[in-house]
């Protein structure tokens, strides 16, 4: 089947997964299985600070205690190989150089303080806009200030919206200059950044559709904007709705009583919380247990809610 859906469930190997990850895989897997399609599992430790020893391990074993078993990659390896970030480095350089040639790089000295200060402009979502400070510098000013500190690498970003329909979220369009701005490919400590490590990785593991939390919705024109300077094929997206608590804060790896490790410990099986987060984010009408396997009976990105699911989840935890 040569238009199967090619999926992937690409996590940080940082810690537990929590909730908002679980319902992120589940999401991926039923979307790819239902077509008769496969997924493809990439760990995203490119900070490998933050990614401690056997996490990577941990992680797959979950998800096998979950029962969304993957067709290729992390310990199963594949002919798409590496599938840890970190080991991808030379993949990383290409696409560097390629679009270096094309004159779209140039050298950003700017600290992490100037971009986060009073004045400089926050989009609706918290984000910095890139003033575009660096991007007029001179040869001379350059090599002036590469003499006191290395340079980040930014992509500079034409004028013009870029527009994609996203199966979950509908059609999004974006005014890249405006509401993006020039971004950063890698930092100045030569780690390359995710905009382009991703767009690098789905591309040469051959992914078709990208599943992830709706927090990188904005990100996709930057990415899509990549692909075209690079000659790269363009996946389909979905951006599913994030987990908040009742104040409207994310779930994160912090919330120890949501994470995998305490779930575990508290279910025998993982057909609770699949079939609560099913329930949550549409998929069936009552937070009955259900496998992974007999959700794909009727899945469908059009029951799938668009909206961030706001709940408190360890009372809906304890009545299961």
């Amino acid at each position: 089947m040569e238009n199967r859906v090619i999926g992937r469930f690409a996590p940080t190997p940082s810690g537990r997964m929590h909730l908002g990850n679980v319902l992120c895989a589940l999401l991926a897997w039923l979307s790819a299985r239902s077509s008769g399609g496969k997924i493809v599992l990439r760990l995203e430790d490119l900070d490998t600070h933050r990614c401690p020893p056997g996490a990577a391990g941990q992680l797959e074993d979950d998800l096998l205690w979950l029962g969304l078993p993957w067709d290729e990659g992390g310990s199963l390896g594949g002919p798409h190989g590496p599938y840890f970030q970190s080991q991808c480095t030379s993949y990383y350089e290409e696409a560097l150089h390629t679009l270096q040639r094309q004159g779209l790089l140039y050298p950003c000295f700017c600290t992490r303080a100037e971009l986060h200060a009073a004045d400089a402009p926050h989009l609706s979502d918290g984000r910095v806009l890139y003033s575009g400070k660096c991007r007029h510098l001179s040869a001379e000013e350059i090599a002036e200030k590469a003499n006191v500190h290395p340079p980040a690498i930014r992509l500079r970003v034409p004028d013009g919206r870029i527009a994609f329909l996203d199966r979950c979220q509908g059609l999004y369009t974006q005014d890249l200059a405006r509401e993006f701005g020039d971004f950063l490919v890698r930092r100045s400590d030569g780690v390359f950044a995710y905009q382009l490590a991703v767009v690098v990785d789905d591309a040469r593991m051959g992914v078709t559709e990208v599943v992830r939390g709706r927090d990188l919705l904005s990100s996709t024109p930057a990415q899509l904007y990549l692909m075209r300077m690079l000659h790269l094929p363009a996946p389909r997206y979905a951006h599913i709705p994030l987990l908040l608590a009742p104040d409207g804060r994310r779930l994160s790896k912090r919330d120890g009583d949501l994470s995998l490790e305490a779930l575990r410990a508290r279910f025998r099986s993982p057909e609770p919380i699949l079939g609560l987060l099913a329930y949550l984010c549409g998929l069936q009408e009552k937070p009955k247990p259900k496998s992974a396997q007999a959700l794909l009976e009727g899945f469908s990105w059009e029951k799938v809610r668009r909206e961030d699911i706001r709940a408190d989840f360890p009372r809906l935890l304890k009545k299961l």
